[in-house]
């Protein structure tokens, strides 16, 4: 009985060829149905196994208001998805913009962008009430004000100042070194990439605007650039390079080596304020550096792959 039923299967009629040229006219994707199509035969064997030519017409009109149907209800719910995300920014089309419902909402749903909206405030202020730097004065450096007991206790000890100088450069030497190494015996080079744009701007900035050497500054023949050699103040190298490896150790979920590294660097900042290498704006900038041409090294390799 089990093999007449086969050989009936077997020796069911294919349907006429009007109706797989309208099966392929429809471009239907495959439907979860009870006939558990499957997606590896043939288009004559899947229609073949709908049933006759006479009743392949209405499932395939029946599939077909199913399938609209389906792609109705999924842009009904981009819409809904839009229309949630209109809402929440819609504090910005309030019809009284300036009204104090208008400010607690903005503050609530936006408290970042409305902090540095106050700051904006406070420093345009603290811009327009200053007195400006005479130009026969030494540049003010909160910094500099900061470290002052520091920077005395290091002019009074010269080899102290050399043996954290030494320890910076050997600090400077693990950041190239690891760089390095994850170009050469990992095949990365996302950090080298971001090192190599930070360095070139580096220098087109450091010489298109040199700054003068603060008058305190404590130089020693082992720190970096060795030897007490001319070096660019602007901006700080030794910082982004820093940021660049730490931030390459993150994404490789090393965070224990990136946490030791970002506290260097930190212990870093606070010995080039105190021995005057470096002004407070070169270290924030090193770690805006840092932190701007690694993604820009990212959208590189993006862009090439």
């Amino acid at each position: 009985m089990i093999r007449s039923s086969k050989t009936h299967r077997q020796s069911r009629p294919l349907p006429s060829s009007s109706a797989i040229t309208f099966l392929r006219k429809l471009r239907l994707p495959l439907i979860k149905s009870p006939l558990k199509i499957s997606p590896s035969s043939s288009l004559q064997t899947q229609i073949a196994d709908m049933g006759d030519s006479d009743n392949l017409i209405p499932f395939l009109l029946k599939s077909s208001s199913a399938e609209q149907t389906r792609r109705r209800h999924q842009a009904n719910g981009v819409l809904h998805q839009e229309q949630k995300t209109h809402e929440k920014d819609s504090i910005f089309r309030l019809r009284k913009p300036f009204s104090s419902e208008y400010f607690l909402g903005l503050a609530r749903q936006h408290p970042i962008p409305c902090f540095f909206a106050c700051c904006v405030v406070f420093f345009m202020f603290v811009e327009y009430t200053l007195f400006m730097i005479p130009s026969d004065s030494a540049p003010f450096d909160v910094g500099f004000v900061v470290t002052k007991p520091l920077q005395r206790y290091l002019a009074e000890r010269p080899s102290l100042n050399s043996v954290l100088a030494g320890l910076n450069t050997v600090f400077v030497g693990l950041q190239a070194l690891y760089i390095l190494a994850t170009l050469v015996l990992e095949g990365r080079g996302r950090s080298t990439i971001a090192t190599v744009f930070m360095f070139t701007c580096r220098g087109v900035l450091g010489y298109t605007t040199q700054l003068p050497l603060p008058q305190e500054f404590l130089g020693s023949g082992v720190d970096f650039p060795v030897g007490n050699v001319s070096f660019f103040l602007f901006y700080s190298g030794h910082v982004a390079a820093a940021v660049i490896a730490s931030l390459d150790m993150r994404r490789t979920c090393r965070h224990a080596m990136a946490a030791a590294f970002d506290v260097m660097n930190v212990l870093q900042v606070l010995r080039l304020l105190a021995t005057r290498g470096h002004y407070t704006i070169d270290l924030a900038a090193g770690v805006m550096a840092g932190v701007l041409f690694d993604e820009l090294a990212g959208k590189y390799e993006e862009r090439r792959r």
